[in-house]
This record gives C-alpha cells, structure tokens and sequence, in this order.
C-alpha cells in the first residue's frame, strides 16, 4: 500500500464523513457531522470555505443545478453553497427522536440514496434506505439497519453496495441504473470486527474493488463484489470512515475520520483521529454522478 498521509495537520473533524470530489472547484468537500458544517479543502491541504448548518450534516451530493443535496438530521434539503441558502425538498421517513439520516451518495439514476440510523448507544434496527427523486418523492427501499452505511456502485453502475456498521454486514443488490431499481439482495460478507473495524463509508474504483473502511480498528479492507475480502491494510487512525477518489484522474483518494466517538481512551492511542488523510490509487475511482435536478 503506498504511503498514507495527513493532508492537514492543523486540521481536525468531530466525525469527519462523507467526502466528496468536487472536480469543478478542485476542492474535496468533507462533513462533520457533529460540528453541523461541510468543510472545502484543497489537495494541498489548504482550507478554503466552511459552511454551517441548522443540525447534522449526515451526508451530501453535487447537483447538476449547482447546489448540494444534504441530509440534515430529519430531512433532505438542497442547498446554495453560493449564497449560504437552506432550500427544503423533502422528508423521508419516519425517523424517530433518537435516530437521523447517515450515510448517502448520488447514484447511476441521478437520486440521492440515503440511509438513517439509531444514535442511542443501545441501538435497535430502526435505520431504513431511502431513494430520494430528482423530483423530491421518495421511497424507502428497506429497512431493519442499525447504521446505514457504505453506499456505492461499481463502474457500469449494475451493482450497488452498502453496509450496515451497528449489525454488522455488507450487502449487495442488482441495480439498474435507468429506472433505479434494486433487486437481488444479497449478503456479500458478515466481517470479523475484531479483526477488521466495522465496515463504514465506501467507494469502488473501476477495477471493482470495493473500499471499506473499518472504523475503530483503523483498517482499509478491499472487497470483491463476491464479498471476497481481497486485503486489510493498517491506517493511521482508528476512527477512519469513508475514502473519496480526486482528483483530475480520480487516482488520489481522500481518507475522512472520527475522533468524538472513539472516547478519551481511544483518541490518546490514536491522536490522528479527526484528520483528513490523502494517498495514491494503482487504479482510477468510479466517478460519482450529480444529482438530476
């Protein structure tokens, strides 16, 4: 694996997600959930703008109009980075008090594909999938998910990927990428947890590998869409959560990561937790598509 290092050293998330590659501006965009902000930053590592939001920032996407998906903590708006302007679209659901939305990205179709989760400590299975339309419908594609997880789709767009990171599992549907139908569900792998994290954010790049990150235990663990665990590589932080392929080749990926939920004990032995780290790819990432509006 080649080197792997802090693309900011001043720089520190509460729970770092969702990066995404924003090829206009030469910036990646990171969350941090916690601190209700989307964060851009070069691939230099200088920061260049920060926005605040109302509430959580669970995940976000480009749009063709310009603006930005979100998933704020109960529903999904779209936003003008420009004019730092919240426009509501819609709320999928239910999601009770105690959970919010979580992980999401752009898919083949052009929706936003969002899932939610349950916060508390003891969490139970009250997390779903939602697709949510260019057009601001929605529909939930499943449900019964500690954390929603993982989203991805390999490079001909017939095979999507997520995981849930409170069950644990990673699952894979047959997709397609006209209508945005997921069908075949099936289990690809229930990953050891001990050994390699909990399966959080992902991406696939174009030779059909899907990158997992393995949250609290610090790894980077490759799949096939088999579920074939292809290797488990050391990161340097515990709280790592979910890469980012950028670039103008799409061969650098951009590593975001937690310090707040690994507690006092974990940060001590992982002090790089929080940091965005950057690295080279052998193999090209698949591109993520904006938003149809």
């Amino acid at each position: 694996m080649s080197e792997i290092r802090v693309l900011n050293p001043d720089l520190r998330f509460a729970l770092g997600e969702g990066p995404v590659w924003d090829a206009a501006h030469n910036r990646v965009l990171v969350a941090d959930i916690l601190g209700c902000t989307i964060t851009a930053v070069s691939l230099d590592g200088t920061v260049l703008n920060t926005w605040h939001f109302p509430s959580e920032v669970g995940s976000f996407g480009l749009c063709r109009s310009g603006r930005w998906i979100v998933a704020l903590r109960h529903e999904v708006v779209r936003y003008d980075w420009r004019a730092r302007r919240i426009e509501p679209f819609c709320t999928p659901g239910p999601i009770p008090p105690h959970g919010r939305l979580n992980d999401g990205k752009i898919g083949p179709d052009g929706a936003f594909w969002v899932g939610s989760m349950d916060e508390r400590v003891q969490r139970e299975p009250l997390g779903r999938l939602f697709r949510v339309a260019p057009d601001g419908s929605w529909r939930e594609i499943t449900d019964g998910l500690y954390t929603a997880n993982g989203m991805a789709w390999t490079g001909d767009g017939r095979t999507m990927v997520h995981s849930d990171s409170g069950a644990p599992w990673i699952d894979a549907w047959d997709f397609d990428p006209e209508t945005g139908t997921a069908s075949n569900r099936r289990r690809i792998v229930t990953p050891d947890t001990e050994a390699i994290g909990r399966p959080d954010g992902a991406a696939f790049d174009m030779a059909g590998r899907y990158w997992s990150a393995g949250v609290r235990k610090g790894r980077i663990n490759r799949f096939r869409t088999d579920g074939t665990l292809i290797d488990s590589l050391p990161f340097p932080a515990l709280g790592v959560t979910m890469p980012c392929f950028c670039g103008p080749d799409l061969r650098t990926i951009v590593w975001a990561s937690l310090r707040t939920l690994l507690g006092a004990e974990g940060v001590g032995a992982s002090p790089l937790s929080g940091a965005l780290f950057i690295m080279p790819s052998d193999e090209p990432g698949v591109p993520v598509p904006m938003f149809a509006d």
